[in-house]
């Protein structure tokens, strides 16, 4: 059995497949979350997504070209008939009196919850990419759909949610990510010494896990390794990206996420297939096919910060006011900032 990503109409699921099974059996396993029948399922796989080829019921789930971790995409063909309404136990046929009757029973359908997807992109699933005109996240067009801005709370924990949400669809898991980076910490004395954290290695620790403290370069190079893909991060003010990669010689999937620094904030960028769709069909990973501008992703996330550069969405870290919400000592820029964290351990800043 392995993972397989499936995007819906309810939203997103993980199917456990059995690639030695039958393309039925799949498409069996999509209309039990979906409920869109097997003869009405559009399926496209890929970035961008691509019609799925070769889709022959008899045959089995490894002729489809399918590896473990992949993405499905369904909706409904055009001109399909909805799919049946769901049966419920208390109108489920009864079963026969014949045991050899070749009845099946279906099973009662269970809605999909979409609270995961509503928490991790702001917006309740049925919400427009850009809903609300002049008022929605800003967006670029790509080959593949639009890059749009998918901002997170403006809070202590920014860049660990914007992590959560491109690694795991749900910026609730802030905390996952503070705990992993914690755990990488304390399992590696060698690469994140003293030296290098700029402090004690427990002090360090300990800070992390606290849900006012900020992140940086640490961390994102840390959740890199752990995810095994690439983080590029922009800086709209200066438009310059920094790459946060798995360190050299280990495997790696070959991904790529995007985030926006605004220099105090971190966001998160994600692809929509187009202007309007909902949130659940957002995707966050994508494929690394080139360096630099002649990626297409990071030519589009330059041509989207270069919009929130125009609407001076960023702040100038070397000149803004901070206040230390511990001790209240007002300070100028990151440089005192950062002179402050280390003199004191206080690491919760906002701006006056």
């Amino acid at each position: 059995m392995a993972p397989v990503r499936l995007r819906h109409p309810k939203g997103v699921s993980t199917l456990q497949v059995d690639f030695d099974s039958t393309v039925l059996d799949l498409q069996q396993q999509i209309f039990s979350v979906s409920e869109i029948p097997p003869s009405a399922q559009d399926l496209k796989t890929g970035y961008p997504p691509k019609p799925l080829t070769g889709v022959i019921p008899d045959l089995p789930v490894s002729s489809l070209g399918l590896v473990a971790g992949d993405q499905l995409i369904v909706t409904q063909k055009a001109g399909a008939g909805s799919a049946p309404p769901p049966v419920h136990a208390s109108t489920r046929p009864p079963l026969p009196h014949d045991p050899g009757a070749n009845i099946i029973n279906p099973p009662a359908s269970i809605p999909a919850s979409h609270g995961a997807f509503s928490d991790a992109f702001g917006a309740s699933p049925s919400a427009g990419v850009n809903a609300g005109a002049g008022d929605g996240p800003d967006y670029v067009p790509t080959d593949g759909g639009y890059l749009v801005h998918r901002i997170v709370p403006d809070d202590n924990s920014c860049l660990f949610s914007s992590v959560a949400l491109v690694f795991e669809q749900d910026m609730s898991k802030a905390p996952k990510i503070r705990q992993l980076v914690a755990d990488a910490i304390r399992n590696d004395a060698e690469t994140w010494s003293e030296v290098i954290l700029g402090r004690p290695r427990n002090d360090y620790i300990s800070t992390i896990l606290s849900p006012n403290s900020w992140g940086g370069a640490i961390e994102l190079s840390i959740v890199a390794a752990h995810y095994r893909t690439e983080i590029a991060s922009i800086d709209v003010e200066t438009g310059r990206v920094d790459y946060f990669s798995p360190p050299a010689g280990q495997a790696t999937t070959g991904n790529r996420v995007l985030l926006i620094y605004s220099g105090i904030h971190y966001d998160a960028a994600v692809i929509a297939p187009e202007v309007g769709a909902p949130a659940e069909w957002c995707m966050s990973i994508v494929p690394v096919v080139g360096e630099g501008d002649s990626d297409p992703m990071i030519a589009a996330l330059k041509k989207l910060a270069e919009k929130l550069r125009a609407k001076k969405a960023y702040t100038n870290t070397a000149t803004f006011d901070l206040k230390c919400e511990i001790c209240g000592k007002g300070l100028k820029g990151e440089k005192e900032a950062r002179s402050h964290a280390s003199e004191t351990g206080h690491t919760s800043f906002g701006e006056f």
